[in-house]
């Protein structure tokens, strides 16, 4: 429809450019501004890594709607892009539940937190979340590939829109279970553990707290508006085709929200950064440094045209540090 030939590839060009634009400054300083890394370092890292690892593939996938939904570059390569897209959307839900179990551990346990989580444990963990996610993400190659339509043209299909429904419902759920509903709740209970340690420690904790609670509500928004209705539209569109195999009308217009809503969670790729800046203190601290340095560069200097009068003394700055004071002009 419509729909898929505009509004999808502009959305996907436009993430693509802010996409981009954001990441790439944000990873440069991660390698190369940061002096020391430490464990919000090392997540927030990997969570640009994912996000960027999503944003390469855009452009094959903006070329296909724009190209009246005929895909031309093989079936490896539409493989290939529907599992980046999966594994990628997953990791990214992860590290952002990474840097906030280590905002709780350094707010509740500080100390613990030293040997509990350190720099090679914290390493590790992004290993492991990378092979972990991408091994639950086997069944999306098996199931999307390019299929030839009666018209000739050939399509580079989801796991959405497999016959096997009921296997695939089974998956989606499981994937909605583990890959959101149990981060978004340790999400909150990090957050609100913090927040609620933070309100103990006294008034002097208020700026820290302030900060805290809108990081937890900016991570609350990102799950309301770009997870939830991706998870409730795939699985209710996998649902309705598990109901009526033959097709109904209601199944054109969830399919329909489904694919905007593809598009539309892809948006936390360009959001991410802006999480990076809250979280991230060293990394927060190096953007303020470049701003600072590229604002004095930059700001107009201002130049005294008041010139000596014939009273007026001149002081001469030499090596040893002292100056010299000469005569008045005559």
């Amino acid at each position: 429809g419509t729909i898929q030939r505009t509004l999808i590839p502009g959305t996907f060009l436009f993430i693509l450019a802010m996409g981009l634009t954001l990441n790439m400054p944000v990873i440069w300083i991660l390698m190369f501004r940061v002096k020391r890394w430490n464990r919000s370092t090392i997540f927030l890292c990997n969570l640009v890594l994912a996000d960027i690892s999503w944003i390469l593939t855009l452009p094959f996938l903006i070329y296909y709607h724009l190209n009246q939904l005929h895909w031309i570059f093989g079936d490896t390569l539409c493989k290939i892009t529907r599992t980046i897209y999966h594994v990628c959307y997953y990791c990214s839900i992860y590290f952002v539940t990474c840097l906030s179990v280590d905002r709780y551990l350094a707010i509740v346990h500080p100390l613990k937190s030293l040997w509990l989580l350190n720099k090679q444990q914290s390493l590790l963990i992004c290993l492991s979340i990378w092979v972990a996610t991408s091994l639950a993400s086997v069944p999306v190659p098996f199931v999307a590939s390019t299929q030839v339509c009666p018209d000739n043209k050939t399509i580079c299909s989801l796991y959405v829109f497999s016959s096997s429904t009921y296997i695939m419902l089974l998956f989606s759920m499981c994937c909605t279970v583990v890959g959101c509903l149990l981060p978004f709740i340790a999400i909150c209970y990090c957050y609100c553990s913090s927040v609620r340690t933070l309100q103990k420690t006294g008034l002097h904790h208020f700026q820290k707290r302030d900060k805290l609670t809108k990081l937890m509500y900016s991570v609350l928004i990102i799950f309301a508006l770009l997870y939830f209705p991706y998870h409730l539209s795939r699985n209710t569109c996998i649902f309705l085709r598990a109901l009526w195999p033959n097709g109904n009308r209601s199944i054109e217009h969830v399919d329909t929200v489904f694919f905007v809503e593809v598009a539309v969670c892809s948006l936390n790729t360009c959001i991410n950064p802006l999480f990076c800046f809250l979280a991230g203190g060293d990394f927060r601290d190096q953007v303020c440094k470049i701003a600072s340095s590229y604002w004095q560069n930059f700001s107009p200097i201002e130049i005294n045209s008041k010139t000596p009068t014939a009273h007026e003394k001149v002081s001469v700055a030499l090596p040893s540090g002292q100056s010299v004071l000469t005569s008045q002009f005559n």
